[in-house]
Parts: C-alpha cells; sequence; structure tokens
C-alpha cells in the first residue's frame, strides 16, 4: 500500500447493500432496491463509520508503533525481517479473499492465478520501489519524530500528483495546485523549532529521506495504477497477490544481503515483541483498510481520518515519548489538513 487504488467498477450497484454478496449471487439490482431506505441508510453510515475509524486508528498509530518498538533507540529486531513478514501477510490476505470470491463465483479468466509472463514482469519494478520506500521508514526515525513523520509522510500528494501529470498526463487543477503550495507551508509551518537555534525540528537528512520516500511511493504508486489499467477487469486481488510475491522475494534478497549473519546466529524473529508484532499486522491492514475506503466510503473519509491521524499521534506521542505540541505544529498541522482537502475537492472537481 503502499497502499493501492480498487478498481471495483462491477459493484458499483449500490455499496450500501451487502453489494459483494449481491452482485456475487447475480440477483438484480431491482433486488436491491426492495430493501428499506433507511435500513439502507443505516446500512451504508454503519459501514462508512467502521471503515472510517479503522483507517484511523491504523493510520495515527503506525507512525507509534514503529517508535515504540525501539529499545533504547535500536531496533532489536531485524527491519527486514518485519518487511518481509508485512509482505506474506498481505499475500495471504489476498490469497484468502480470492479463496472466498472463487468459493462464490467460482473461478474464472479474471480471478485465475495462472497468469503469463508478459503479466507479471511488470510487477518486480513497484516491489522494488516499495521494497527501499518500506525500509527508509524505519530508518526515517533516526532524524524525525512520530508526529513529524505524519505530516512530512503527506508530501507523498505532491509527488503523486506531479507524476500523474507527466506519467499518466492527468490535468491537474488550479485548486490542487493551492493545495500543493498550501501542503509545503503546512509541512514548513509544523517543523518549526523556536525552543532552538536551529529553525527547523528536523534537519536536512530527515527532510532528503522524507522526500525520497515520497517520490518513491508517488512512482510506485502510480506505476501501479497503470498496471491495473491495462487490464481492469483482473480482479484486483489477484494483482496484489503477485506484487506481495517479488514484495516477499525482494525483502527476502534484503534479508540475505543485509541481515543474514544476525538472522542464522540469533534466528529470525529475534528481537519481536507484541509492539513489532502489532506493528506487522498495522503494515499489513492498512492496505486492506484504503481498499475499504474506496470501495465503501469516499474521498472525505481518507481527507478526514488523515487529518485526525497527525492529531492523534501527537496527543499519544506526548504520554508515551514526551513531545512538546508547540503552536507552530498545531498550525502546521492544520495547514496540511486543508490543503489535503483542497487536493480531495480539486479532484472531484475535475
Amino acid at each position: 500500500m503502499e497502499y493501492r487504488k480498487i478498481k471495483d467498477e462491477e459493484d458499483q450497484i449500490e455499496d450500501g447493500v451487502v453489494g459483494d454478496a449481491v452482485t456475487s449471487r447475480g440477483v438484480s439490482p431491482s433486488t436491491v432496491t426492495s430493501f428499506p431506505t433507511g435500513s439502507v441508510d443505516r446500512l451504508r453510515w454503519k459501514r462508512k463509520m467502521v471503515v472510517t475509524i479503522a483507517l484511523t486508528i491504523l493510520t495515527s498509530s503506525q507512525a507509534i508503533l514503529i517508535v515504540w518498538s525501539k529499545r533504547a533507540g535500536k531496533y532489536e529486531y531485524s527491519v527486514t525481517t518485519a518487511n518481509f513478514m508485512v509482505e506474506t501477510l498481505k499475500c495471504a490476505l489476498s490469497l484468502a479473499a480470492l479463496t472466498r470470491i472463487w468459493k462464490n463465483e467460482g473461478v474464472t479468466e479474471d480471478n485465475r492465478l495462472s497468469t503469463t509472463f508478459d503479466e507479471v514482469k511488470v510487477y518486480p519494478i513497484p516491489a522494488a520501489l516499495y521494497l527501499v520506500k518500506n525500509l527508509l521508514q524505519y530508518y526515517i526515525f533516526a532524524y524525525v519524530n512520530a508526529p513529524g513523520y505524519q505530516i512530512l509522510k503527506n508530501l507523498n500528494i505532491i509527488s503523486t500528483g506531479v507524476l500523474y501529470r507527466i506519467i499518466l498526463k492527468r490535468k491537474l487543477s488550479e485548486i490542487q495546485w493551492a493545495g500543493f503550495v498550501l501542503l509545503c507551508a503546512g509541512c514548513t509551518t509544523a517543523q518549526l523549532n523556536p525552543t532552538s537555534d536551529h529553525v527547523l525540528e528536523t534537519p536536512l537528512q530527515g527532510w532528503m529521506m522524507a522526500i525520497v520516500m515520497a517520490l518513491l511511493s508517488g512512482f510506485a504508486g502510480v506505476y501501479t495504477e497503470a498496471i491495473i489499467k491495462k487490464r481492469p477487469s483482473r480482479n484486483i486481488n489477484v494483482q496484489n497477490f503477485w506484487l506481495y510475491v517479488f514484495g516477499m522475494i525482494f525483502n527476502a534478497l534484503a534479508i540475505v544481503t543485509q541481515d543474514f549473519d544476525a538472522v542464522v546466529n540469533k534466528g529470525f524473529f529475534y528481537g519481536y515483541s507484541l509492539i513489532t508484532i502489532l506493528m506487522i499486522l498495522n503494515h499489513a491492514l492498512s492496505g486492506i483498510a484504503v481498499s475499504m475506503v474506496m470501495k465503501y466510503a469516499d474521498n472525505i473519509v481518507k481527507v478526514y481520518s488523515t487529518s485526525v491521524a497527525m492529531l492523534l499521534t501527537a496527543v499519544v506521542s506526548v504520554f508515551l515519548f514526551d513531545f512538546h505540541l508547540s503552536l507552530a505544529f498545531f498550525l502546521g498541522s492544520t495547514v496540511v489538513s486543508v490543503s489535503v482537502y483542497l487536493h480531495s475537492a480539486g479532484k472531484m472537481q475535475r
């Protein structure tokens, strides 16, 4: 997900009434409308609330769990094995979803796992990009705290938007360009450090790593969407499965090249704790939550979750990591929230 956009056009009947169950059994849309309108609205509202709460919790706890998994400022576990476990879990979840689909609908040309070399040869590129981005995600915390990371992570909106314009030839609206300017201003404001001789709280190394991560995430996301659009009828879980398979392969190579001796001598799961396990689950489920937002909710939910997650991360960090919630951070996070909303509004107006 490294979060991926669902292209689930066949489920557009009405995502309020057991959409998958209805369409998978071939029930006509008229059957859907036979439910009382009030009942339909309640179902849609409850589903949207569950998805919103889930995405907010997962997003806000991601950086906190990474920082919390440290011991004396260091990771006792191997970050490459943690990344490998994330990819393995996501692969297993995709396979479980496919198994359910095969049981309900049978195996078809679009949901079968068997494929051709021409189809799978494109997946190593985004898988390799996500590998580097996910490893940097751990090392950046040597220079930035959890709330600062949540702020800087929004820079991938800019990289994704610009790459959409360059690669997919999508025109950006004036509102979106204004949102990009506000996003840069908000990130800078949130990092102002009035109590030190340094102007910005995050040093240059932290900013450079955040920018590299944003570029990697943006390019991988745009490239992945281009793959999906090349064959839109292909089941998203099949595409996810092959992406995660290559992610497992690249992370296995990272283990061999970076942590082979440590894994052989101390064990694959050396240094793992309950926090580490929760962090792995968080990373794996975040991608699922984003998919659910695209299917059952809308962009406003993503904006709300992102904005609330920044504030939640800051508040929790005050108690866990003695983070100082300054006026500059509050104002900066507010500006970032407005910029994210403008980007979303500009996308819907196109």
